[in-house]
């Protein structure tokens, strides 16, 4: 498994760099969240082990599991699926990003339960596609909601997250992740000195690399890491 694990995360981080090298950056512009959410505690701790230190999760539950087994290799999680506001209270504090800040009211949450040092860096969830299955913030929300998510003085938001659209294969993918780009460089010409919007968290295993072409700045990659290893 080691080995098989190790090809493909060589193999993930050879198509990151040439996708950064296409887009006029170098490949340490870009980082690469293993997202485990469908491997076991082993496999996990085994891409530890070869050097990704950036886990993402979509369900809290196994956040806390793996977050507690695997303290001692200190990874950085990241919250990347949506997350219930009844479950923030265990969640927030072991996280080092969260990317699903995908309505006001759970990035209040997610502030009210911030128990770290500093500030948590958090991402507000663009659903770019306009896909009703998706959450997040459409996009003309969020340029009128800015000033009360920069009074939430324990997050520190840091840029933005969005998945491409479900149909419409690549091509679509493209233009939606295109779409996020121009809506971020858009609203940083009224985005309060609170807010950073430097960071893109978009495309996954089938599509990180056009993600990355079109100024991703973080890819949440799963399926591609851990193919063939059962």
């Amino acid at each position: 498994m080691q080995t098989r694990l190790r090809d493909n995360l060589a193999q993930v981080r050879q198509t990151l760099a040439e996708a950064a090298a296409a887009s006029g950056r170098t490949a340490d512009a870009v980082r690469l969240i293993g997202v485990t959410k469908y491997v076991d505690l082993e496999t996990t701790q085994a891409l530890l082990e070869l050097g990704c230190h950036d886990l993402g999760e979509s369900r809290p539950q196994q956040l806390w599991t793996k977050a507690e087994a695997l303290a001692s290799f200190s990874p950085r999680w990241h919250m990347i699926g949506h997350l219930q506001r009844n479950k923030t209270k265990r969640t927030i504090p072991l996280l080092s990003l969260l990317h699903s800040g995908d309505s006001l009211r759970l990035l209040q949450a997610a502030n009210d339960d911030w128990t770290g040092d500093g500030r948590l860096q958090a991402l507000i969830e663009v659903n770019i596609s306009g896909d009703s299955a998706k959450h997040g913030f459409s996009p003309d929300e969020i340029e009128p909601a800015l000033r009360q998510i920069a009074a939430l003085n324990r997050l520190q938001i840091v840029g933005l997250m969005g998945m491409a659209s479900l149909d419409g294969g690549r091509d679509q993918a493209q233009k939606d992740f295109a779409a996020l780009r121009q809506l971020r460089d858009k609203l940083r010409d009224n985005c309060p000195d609170e807010i950073s919007l430097d960071e893109l968290s978009m495309g996954m295993s089938h599509d990180f690399d056009l993600a990355i072409r079109e100024g991703a700045t973080m890819v949440r990659v799963g399926s591609t890491l851990f193919e063939g290893l059962r």
